[in-house]
C-alpha cells in the first residue's frame, strides 16, 4: 500500500504504529513534527486544504489520509479523479483514540495501536490521579489570536487532566475584554503554526492584560503548537506533559519546551 499523508497527525500515527515505509508523499509540516522524514526524500505535497489531484496522480497513492482543518472542495475534487480517501475529523481524545484505531487497520497494526493507546491512556490517568489532589487553577489557552480563538476540544480535556479549569468554549472565537473580565489564573498561548515562537510579551502589552492576575504572577506561557494543535497520541502526550509543568510547576516535571513570558 502507498499512502499519501496531508497531515502531521496522520504521519505522527504512522510513525507510532511503525509503518512511515508504507507513505509515498506528505507534507512540509509532517516533516516539521518528524525531522526524520527529512532523509527519506519523498515528494512534498500540499496540506488537507490546499492539495490538489495533480500532486496525487503524480505519486499515485493507494489510500490519501486528511485529517482536519480540510476543505470538502479539495476532499471532493481528490474522491471524484478516483482515489480512496479516509478523512479524520477528531473533536475528543476519544476521537483521536478513534482515529488511531482506523489507520491502524488500513496498515494492519491493530495490535499495536491497542498498546500505543493504553499507553497513552495510563499517561494521562497518572497525571489526573496527581493534579486531583491540588488546587484547580483557571486556564485560557488561545489557538489563535487574529481573531482569538479558544483552543479545541480535546486540548480542554488534556487541561481538566492536568488539574486545570478551561476557560470559555472549546474552538470558538471570544475577544480579550472577555478574557480579562475572566482574569485567568494562567495564558496558555498555542498558536497554529507558529511552534513555541508567540511573541508573549508583546501580546500582553497590546492587549492591555498587564494587570490580569496570571500576568502579575509570571504565569503566562507558550506551548509549541505541534504538542496540542496535532490531534495524535505521540504528540499529545508531550503536550499533556508540557499542560501540566505549567499547571502545576511543583508536582511535574519542567517541560523541556515549555516557554515563559520574560520580565
Amino acid at each position: 500500500m502507498r499512502i499519501a499523508s496531508l497531515q502531521p497527525s496522520v504521519t505522527l500515527t504512522l510513525s507510532a504504529l511503525g509503518r512511515l515505509d508504507l507513505l509515498c508523499g506528505h507534507t512540509k509540516y509532517c516533516v516539521e513534527a518528524l525531522p526524520e522524514l527529512a532523509e527519506r526524500r519523498l515528494p512534498i505535497l500540499a496540506d488537507s486544504w490546499t492539495t490538489t489531484t495533480d500532486e496525487l496522480t503524480a505519486i499515485a497513492p493507494d489510500l490519501v489520509i486528511a485529517s482536519v482543518p480540510y476543505r470538502l472542495e479539495s476532499l471532493a475534487a481528490i474522491l471524484k479523479a478516483g482515489f480512496a480517501v479516509l478523512a479524520l475529523a477528531p473533536h475528543s481524545l476519544s476521537n483521536v483514540l478513534q482515529d488511531t484505531h482506523l489507520i491502524a487497520r488500513q496498515v494492519n497494526r491493530t495490535a499495536e495501536a491497542e498498546l500505543i493507546i493504553e499507553a497513552f491512556e495510563r499517561d494521562v490517568a497518572s497525571v489526573r490521579s496527581i493534579a486531583s489532589n491540588l488546587p484547580t487553577p483557571t486556564v485560557y489557552c488561545e489557538e489563535w489570536g487574529k481573531p482569538l480563538i479558544h483552543s479545541q476540544p480535546w486540548i480542554a480535556e488534556l487541561i481538566t487532566a492536568a488539574g486545570g479549569a478551561f476557560v470559555g468554549t472549546p474552538g470558538i472565537q471570544t475577544t480579550q475584554e472577555a478574557i480579562a473580565t475572566a482574569d485567568p489564573d494562567i495564558l496558555l498561548f498555542a498558536w497554529c503554526g507558529a511552534g513555541d515562537r508567540v511573541p508573549l510579551e508583546r501580546i500582553v502589552v497590546q492587549r492591555g492584560w498587564q494587570h490580569l492576575r496570571a500576568v502579575r504572577n509570571h504565569r503566562v506561557y507558550c506551548v509549541p503548537d505541534e504538542y496540542l494543535n496535532t490531534p495524535a497520541i505521540p504528540s499529545l502526550t508531550s503536550g499533556l506533559a508540557h499542560l501540566a509543568s505549567a499547571i502545576h510547576p511543583q508536582h511535574f516535571p519542567l517541560a523541556p519546551r515549555l516557554v515563559t513570558i520574560a520580565y
